[in-house]
């Protein structure tokens, strides 16, 4: 998500020709999957905020919730920063863009949660990381090695080892719900890694913040329902884990080739073992174990991979 006005140009901290291009990206992929790890950590909280608060209010307000709670925090951070004076420059079109994009991606994914199970909206919305290689190709001109292709199909396996979704589920307003905002969430990651060549992370994180808040905000109006007390600290908790998602999603895609990072979106399924565990004490099933250990076979497989890219270039 990022650049200046070659398209095809590279992060300036990849950017330098010569021989140690290929060991400086490759130490940069791995910068990338360390943050890609902790935002989906920071988004598996989330879901299951989302999930708890879908079932007392509509999907498009949830939406907005998630945007606006988390908008003071993203204002602090910007503060911090000190980048409030390069917020209006920025590329407002491909901002919008995903402004748009993002405020359907949420409001699709809590109505899909209120429908499905979160093993069979987790298995569909898997399709992402596929999506962003795919689309890496042909957007960014990624070259996507044999290595990334082979952890995202040991990644689906995984997947649907551990999960081993309803089949009936797929066919439901609820599965097209998750596919949409799979296809969603592919098009704003590659469109915010393109931003990433020219606007700063506190950009990036400050409009998604603020249009989603308000494109969500203005369409769940008409069918607001107040916000019960009792409800609040989960909203706090979509503040939070929302900014600090978002911020790490960011850098992932930042430092990282989109098609590198993208599989380690299937670390949901170890975060979600560990909550099951940590919060309700439900112990994983042997299917459920055996797949988590594929998926994190996968990615130290690709961890392996962009380790011996760094040290021996191709």
């Amino acid at each position: 998500m990022k650049r200046t006005d070659d398209s095809t140009l590279q992060p300036a901290a990849i950017a330098t020709a010569g021989p140690g291009t290929a060991e400086t990206q490759a130490s940069a992929n791995l910068r990338g999957i360390v943050a890609m790890v902790a935002a989906v950590g920071c988004f598996s909280l989330m879901d299951a905020l989302l999930k708890a608060l879908s079932a007392n209010y509509p999907a498009m307000q949830v939406a907005a919730l998630r945007g606006g709670a988390a908008l003071p925090l993203v204002v602090l951070y910007v503060m911090w920063r000190r980048e409030v004076g390069g917020l209006l420059k920025v590329r407002w079109p491909l901002h919008l863009l995903r402004g748009v994009i993002n405020v359907a991606m949420l409001a699709l994914f809590a109505y899909a949660l209120k429908e499905l199970g979160l093993a069979e909206a987790y298995t569909l919305f898997f399709i992402a990381p596929l999506l962003i290689t795919a689309l890496s190709t042909v957007v960014l001109r990624e070259k996507v090695r044999a290595a990334h292709w082979v952890a995202i199909g040991l990644g689906m396996v995984g997947v649907l080892v551990a999960l081993r979704p309803s089949q009936d589920a797929f066919f439901s307003l609820g599965a097209l719900a998750v596919l949409g905002a799979a296809c969603g969430y592919a098009v704003s990651a590659i469109t915010g890694r393109v931003l990433t060549r020219t606007d700063s992370s506190a950009s990036l994180v400050f409009w998604t913040t603020v249009l989603l808040a308000l494109g969500a905000g203005a369409l769940a109006w008409p069918r607001w329902v107040a916000v019960a007390q009792v409800h609040w600290p989960l909203v706090a908790g979509l503040a939070v884990t929302g900014f600090l998602g978002q911020l790490a999603i960011t850098e992932a895609f930042r430092h990282g080739q989109a098609s590198v990072v993208a599989p380690f979106e299937y670390t949901a399924l170890a975060w979600g073992m560990g909550l099951d565990w940590v919060l309700w004490q439900t112990v994983p099933g042997y299917s459920t174990l055996l797949g988590g250990a594929i998926i994190i076979g996968s990615g130290l497989y690709l961890v392996r991979q962009e380790r011996t890219q760094a040290v021996i270039p191709p």
